[in-house]
């Protein structure tokens, strides 16, 4: 799943999909300039598929993780979410995020943050977590799940197995989580396995090293915590992405082929670059391809990952057939309308 530069299709993109075809792409604010234009985007982008449409991702969480901003609502963190502890909100605003997403064509949208805020000197989950208590996370992260599935939207939970508790931020530098895994049972897994009970379509991996698990790869790299535990354990069955391996986490000590099959190696079935260099995407895809080829990565495994690919798309592929993009006075109608903006208004009493 790629990420790209400008407003509209770049020609190396379109050769990459030509290529390669592509599980999808992953919408930034740099491809976004005004409704009409994201949605003429998104027209584009679902052409790129050679039998389906790929997946059209974005992280619209809310607060100072939303790349759709104003005129769509602009939706408070999830933290207001927990603090206000009201189920029936949560899932007001799930419909309401889910709406406005589906009216653009987006079929996949990275959230919710299933991190348990357990150090409050986290520079980078802090109120994009919906609490520090793993009981709210689970039961509001459900319901965000349950809502934006049922509109159509295929939900992703992150960040496995937990960076609620780490002290650096995994953009800039490899974090660590040094609990015992009675802890991470009792406390940041609880999120996820709500999340998977409820039927979440996919499940994002933290760039972190969690020692009690493997103390030598990643959580994202490592087959310890993403096979055996997220998959075999825990027994999930949707789509494993992994975080952006484009993140020093995980670039500083390896490059994007070598992470990629290292991921795919893992378990994950979703290799996310969302850097905007094609070149480097094409390396990473011709590694994929020789790690196949050399047999380091099994026909079975591929086959399996590409069945779990056409599970998923099937359960979300109805809500997007027939889609066209939308009129400018459809668009200007819907999104950012009254009733979302008072929902996102009675979030912000919490913030």
């Amino acid at each position: 799943m790629l990420g790209f530069s400008g407003v509209d299709v770049p020609p190396e993109l379109r050769s990459l999909a030509r290529e390669f075809d592509l599980g999808g792409v992953i919408l930034f604010g740099r491809n976004v300039q005004a409704p009409e234009q994201v949605a003429d985007l998104v027209h584009q982008l679902r052409q790129l598929g050679s039998e389906q449409p790929p997946w059209i991702a974005v992280d619209q969480e809310g607060g100072r993780v939303a790349r759709l901003r104003r005129p769509f609502t602009e939706w408070p963190p999830m933290a207001t979410l927990g603090r206000r502890g009201d189920v029936g909100v949560t899932r007001r605003f799930a419909r309401a995020l889910a709406g406005e997403l589906q009216l653009m064509g987006i079929s996949l949208d990275f959230a919710p943050v299933l991190d348990v805020h357990t150090n409050p000197a986290n520079p980078v989950i802090g109120d994009r977590a919906i609490s520090e208590k793993a009981d709210i996370v689970a039961e509001h992260g459900r319901a965000i799940i349950e809502t934006l599935q049922q509109a159509g939207i295929a939900a992703c939970g992150k960040h496995f197995p937990g960076h609620g508790d780490t002290s650096t931020d995994s953009h800039h530098t490899l974090p660590l989580v040094e609990h015992p895994l009675e802890r991470l049972r009792a406390v940041e897994l609880v999120p996820f396995r709500a999340a998977i009970d409820a039927g979440v379509a996919s499940i994002m991996t933290a760039h972190v090293l969690v020692t009690s698990l493997d103390d030598a790869r990643p959580a994202s790299l490592s087959r310890r915590i993403v096979h055996d535990l997220l998959r075999e354990e825990l027994k999930f069955e949707g789509l494993i992405v992994s975080d952006d391996l484009e993140m020093r986490a995980v670039a500083d000590a390896c490059t994007l082929e070598q992470s990629a099959v290292l991921a795919i190696e893992a378990g994950c079935d979703v290799v996310l670059l969302c850097g905007a260099d094609q070149s480097r995407q094409a390396a990473a895809l011709e590694g994929l391809v020789r790690a196949v080829e050399s047999e380091r990565l099994s026909c079975k495994q591929i086959d399996e990952v590409l069945m779990r690919h056409r599970r998923v798309r099937e359960r979300f592929l109805p809500a997007t057939i027939g889609w066209r993009p939308p009129s400018p006075a459809v668009l200007r109608a819907a999104l950012g309308n009254e009733e979302h903006q008072a929902i996102a208004e009675e979030m912000r009493h919490y913030a």
